[in-house]
């Protein structure tokens, strides 16, 4: 693709020096006063070609940046209403400690040991 960008414009570069030279002469333009400017046709025609293009342009590249300025504000308030409205996570699952075993309510009695025979 980049390949015929670069084609399409050395083409278009290439048409505008054939008109250039095609078309070298000079125009007299008659000033205010009584002044009067003689000016190559070809820089004549790309002045008035900048005179309508940057206008054009302008209000082009001023609508565009309006267009994304409304576009990042509503994303912005659409991802704060979703987070607003979300439902909280659910608790994170953590195993039970295990409880305490409970307390004897009655000492344990006292076992009696057997003494083996002749143990003094």
């Amino acid at each position: 693709m980049q390949f015929l960008k670069i084609l399409f414009w050395c083409l278009l570069a290439f048409i505008a020096a054939l008109f250039t030279i095609g078309n070298w002469t000079t125009v007299s333009l008659k000033l205010w006063g009584g002044l009067v400017a003689e000016v190559n046709l070809p820089l004549l025609l790309f002045v008035t070609f900048l005179i309508g293009f940057v206008p054009a342009m302008a209000y082009y590249r001023t609508i565009l940046w309006r267009l994304r300025n409304r576009l990042s504000t509503s994303q912005r308030a659409m991802t704060d209403l979703r987070d607003a409205t979300a439902a909280p996570p659910p608790p994170a699952l953590t195993p039970d400690p295990e409880p305490p075993l409970p307390a004897p309510s009655v000492p344990p009695a006292a076992v009696p040991t057997a003494v083996p025979p002749g143990v003094a």
